[in-house]
C-alpha cells in the first residue's frame, strides 16, 4: 500500500512546504483540499496548474487526489452541480491527478429514494467529462451516504466506471458498518481509503494514528487480506478542529504507523 495525506491538516500551507512535508517523511502522495483558502483550486489559471504539477514532479511526490466539495445528492438544481463537478474535473486533469472526491450531501427533508436518485443522475453525467479527461470521480462515505452500502446504492445504479468511492474511516464506523461489510460494498467501485483517529462517536478532534478508537488495525487487515494495495491517505481534519495538535509532527510516527499496520497483515 502507498501512504499520502491530506492539506485539510495543513491549511493555506504553501505547496513547496507542503512537499518538504511529503518527503521529509516518506509519503508518496498528498491529497489536496480544492478550497479557496488553498493554494490549489479550481481558479487557479493555466499556468498556475502547470507550475503546481510540475513542482510535485520534481519532488517525486503524487497528487493522489482534488478534493473538493460538491454535493451530488443535494436538493436543488443540477446546473450549479455539474458545473461545480466538472470544474474539479478539469483541475485535476491539468495536474495529472486521477481523482476528484466530491460528498453525498443529501438533505434532510430527502427521502433516500430521492438523493440516491439526484446523485446517480449527477455523477453519471459528470461520468462523461470525467472519462475524456481520464478522471475517476470518488464519492465519500459521509454525511447522507456515510456507510459503503449508503453509497454502493448510488455507484450500483450509475455503472460507469469513472465513478467510484473512498472509504472514509471514521464515517462508516459511526454508521455502524464493520470493516469487512463496508470493504465488501466498495470493494468494485474503491479508489483509496481515508484514514484517521478520533476520541470517541461523540469526539471527533483528530488524533495521532493509533492514539483513538477507530478500527485500522481491522481495515487495514481487510484490505491486505483481499489484496487489495491502493492508497491509504491520512485525513487529518485540523482545519475544523484549531486546538489539535500540530500535523507536521505527527507525520512520521503516522506513517511508521501505517507501515507497523501493513507488515503485520502481508
Amino acid at each position: 500500500m502507498k501512504f499520502a495525506f491530506s492539506t485539510l491538516g495543513v491549511p493555506g500551507l504553501p505547496i513547496p512546504d507542503v512537499l518538504r512535508l511529503a518527503t521529509d517523511h516518506g509519503y508518496q502522495g498528498v491529497e489536496l483540499r480544492a478550497h479557496p483558502e488553498e493554494p490549489v483550486h479550481p481558479g487557479l489559471g493555466l499556468v498556475e496548474r502547470a507550475d503546481v504539477a510540475a513542482e510535485f514532479k520534481a519532488a517525486g511526490v503524487e497528487i493522489l487526489t482534488v478534493a473538493g466539495y460538491a454535493r451530488v445528492a443535494a436538493p436543488g438544481d443540477d446546473e450549479p452541480v455539474l458545473d461545480e463537478l466538472n470544474s474539479l474535473v478539469g483541475l485535476a486533469r491539468d495536474l495529472g491527478a486521477p481523482f476528484v472526491r466530491v460528498f453525498p450531501g443529501g438533505g434532510t427533508d430527502q427521502d433516500e429514494a430521492e438523493a440516491d436518485a439526484t446523485a446517480a443522475r449527477r455523477l453519471g453525467t459528470a461520468a462523461r467529462y470525467a472519462a475524456d479527461a481520464g478522471v475517476r470521480v470518488l464519492v465519500e462515505t459521509h454525511d447522507s451516504h456515510r456507510t459503503g452500502a449508503d453509497v454502493t446504492r448510488v455507484l450500483g445504479t450509475v455503472g460507469h466506471r469513472q465513478v467510484g468511492a473512498v472509504w472514509d474511516v471514521m464515517h462508516t464506523w459511526r454508521g455502524g458498518e464493520s470493516p469487512a461489510d463496508t470493504f465488501a460494498a466498495l470493494s468494485p467501485y474503491l479508489g483509496y481509503v481515508q484514514v484517521k483517529d478520533i476520541a470517541s462517536a461523540d469526539d471527533t478532534t483528530p488524533l495521532a494514528l493509533g492514539a483513538g478508537t477507530l478500527p485500522l488495525a481491522e481495515c487495514v487487515g481487510v484490505l491486505s487480506a483481499e489484496g487489495w494495495d491502493g492508497w491509504l491517505c491520512w485525513e487529518y481534519e485540523k482545519r475544523w478542529y484549531e486546538q489539535a495538535a500540530p500535523l507536521p509532527q505527527l507525520l512520521g510516527p503516522g506513517r511508521d504507523f501505517l507501515s507497523r499496520l501493513v507488515s503485520r497483515s502481508g
